[in-house]
């Protein structure tokens, strides 16, 4: 028999979202709603593990009037992190270098010091794999998919999603005022490591000329080609869309460096594609990159719903006996499905999906193919 729940708590890794303080607010109430008390664990787990770094001790308790007011606010009242994985926590040796510890014992004796029988896990694959070693461990755990690069398996979508794609469209059309006032081309690099659903939703959303995603390695005289080709038409300006985990054929990510805890941070993309069609066009060409811009902000309307559906659900799963699973989204529903079953690959984009075909028949290049007559 399940134990009842009187006490839960609620942590938020990886990076920031759009829509992460709607889950807690939807948490919160649902929780509170049904007797339980909630707290906020501060920076993802670092709260509990390491307490005297913080005034509180770590661990906020949220009361109605904490979170009151917190939907349309971006970010997280409670922080995040990606560094600290407690399952391969690092720790630095007196000579220098750095050895990874698994902390998950210690951990779940905090979670008992504080009472908490169940936590609600909001973060990307990262976060959630994390979560399910913990429920394996014995932590009663519900997760909640966040990732602005929407590719977490096993849920349509996202939130942050949205609210991505939608900023980044608006900096795209942005940016086609001035390439056409200069005649330039202009690369606009987005995040997307390993998945590229914000520049194919955004590119397409703008329709720019070319975008190159990590799914389909490129090659960049395609992409001139292109380029020329509406020269020679008279469109003397151009936009290619990249995501940051773009590759060449044969090539490698661009990698601008890593910190300990951290995995690769990718960047420069842009400016590598950039300076190649400048070279093969000799037109002018200009990088932008968006980074961590698309991570900021208010969420949309459509992010901060799915996210009160999300936070609501977890504590219905809760509720109703659920444990080691992820709250999904299949429209018109939300789903739980296992949190092995998200942890073990990366939602990425088919390359034979509808969004490929529908930009391929407007003559969108991803640097692939032989070029066709644009757009």
């Amino acid at each position: 028999m399940t134990t009842p729940i009187k006490r839960i708590a609620i942590s938020t890794g990886g990076g920031d979202a759009p829509g992460l303080n709607a889950v807690i607010q939807a948490t919160t109430l649902a929780a509170r709603n049904r007797g339980w008390d909630v707290v906020g664990i501060r920076d993802g787990f670092n709260g509990l593990m390491l307490p005297e770094e913080y005034p509180d001790g770590g661990l906020i308790e949220l009361t109605r009037e904490r979170i009151r007011g917190i939907i349309p606010l971006g970010g997280t009242i409670l922080g995040s992190t990606n560094r600290g994985d407690p399952t391969a926590y690092p720790v630095q040796q007196p000579d220098g270098s750095w050895v990874e510890v698994d902390r998950t014992a210690e951990l779940l004796d905090r979670f008992a010091e504080h009472r908490i029988d169940a936590l609600v896990t909001v973060g990307g694959d990262g976060t959630l794999a994390i979560g399910n070693q913990l429920c394996e461990a014995g932590l009663r755990v519900v997760g909640v998919p966040k990732t602005i690069d929407n590719d977490l398996e096993r849920t349509t979508s996202t939130f942050g999603f949205d609210s991505a794609v939608d900023f980044a469209s608006e900096c795209i059309d942005r940016l086609f005022s001035t390439a056409t006032s200069h005649g330039r081309v202009i690369v606009v690099e987005v995040m997307g490591r390993y998945a590229g659903w914000i520049a194919l939703h955004a590119g397409m959303a703008s329709g720019v000329h070319a975008i190159l995603i990590p799914e389909i390695p490129y090659r960049l005289e395609p992409v001139a080609d292109v380029i020329n080709a509406r020269a020679r038409r008279g469109s003397k300006y151009s936009i290619v869309c990249v995501a940051e985990g773009a590759k060449p054929v044969g090539g490698a990510h661009s990698i601008v460096g890593k910190s300990v805890g951290q995995a690769e941070r990718l960047g420069g993309v842009g400016a590598k594609v950039a300076a190649g069609l400048e070279e093969m066009t000799g037109r002018e060409a200009r990088t932008v990159v968006l980074g961590h811009l698309l991570r900021g902000g208010s969420p949309t309307a459509l992010d901060r719903l799915l996210g009160l559906r999300f936070g609501a659900a977890a504590v219905r799963a809760l509720d109703e006996g659920h444990n080691g699973i992820m709250v999904a989204l299949n429209p018109p529903t939300v789903d739980y499905v296992p949190l092995a079953d998200v942890t073990r690959r990366q939602k990425t984009v088919p390359i034979d999906c509808d969004s490929i075909l529908t930009a391929r028949d407007m003559g969108i290049s991803f640097g692939d193919e032989p070029a066709s007559v644009g757009n």
